[in-house]
């Protein structure tokens, strides 16, 4: 993952009570794409803090989803099955 200069290319977010969470998708000037995982205050001001996300705030950015198909995709990937080793080795690439 390179460390410099990611643009936002999509980007979800919903409103708490305390902060405004986000979950962006970075593509830099490689063309390497990552995930961040963030949150704002209610002023816009980038925070430098844990992400705590509540039931509620988890749908809203489940329902946000719908229309950032590439930040999607790669989220997909945190609930997919795992295959096992074994599997993975047989696998043509």
């Amino acid at each position: 993952m390179p460390w410099g200069k990611g643009d936002i290319v999509e980007e979800i977010t919903a409103v708490g009570q305390w902060h405004e969470p986000a979950i962006q998708l970075l593509r830099y000037e490689d063309g390497s794409e990552s995930v961040r995982f963030c949150s704002y205050d209610h002023g816009g001001r980038f925070q430098r803090s844990p992400l705590m996300l509540d039931a509620r705030l988890l749908s809203q950015l489940g329902r946000s989803l719908a229309s950032s198909p590439r930040l999607r995709a790669h989220l997909a990937r945190l609930v997919a099955p795992a295959r096992p080793a074994a599997a993975r080795a047989k696998t043509p690439r």
